[in-house]
């Protein structure tokens, strides 16, 4: 009966750690994936690099106010 009770810990113990490398395998997955993702998209996705130039632009304050935020509503205009 003592061989039984052993084998049945011996099965725990590696179904613990088979979980273990899974819980593993899958992050390294996911951080390879988010990995080429941001060499592939730099910046913020969704952004359009014409607005990040401009507001890159009126930082450095090669352009004022007025001329940044009537740039910035033509590039956010549809086009006709």
């Amino acid at each position: 009966m003592t061989m039984v009770d052993g084998m049945g810990g011996v099965f725990w113990w590696m179904a613990l750690w088979g979980l273990l490398g899974l819980v593993l395998l899958v992050l390294a997955v996911v951080a390879i994936f988010w990995l080429v993702r941001s060499m592939i998209q730099p910046g913020r996705p969704g952004t359009d690099p014409a607005e990040e130039e401009l507001r890159r632009r009126y930082a450095l304050g090669e352009i004022g106010r007025e001329e940044y935020l009537e740039r910035m509503t033509d590039l956010r205009r549809p086009p006709p």
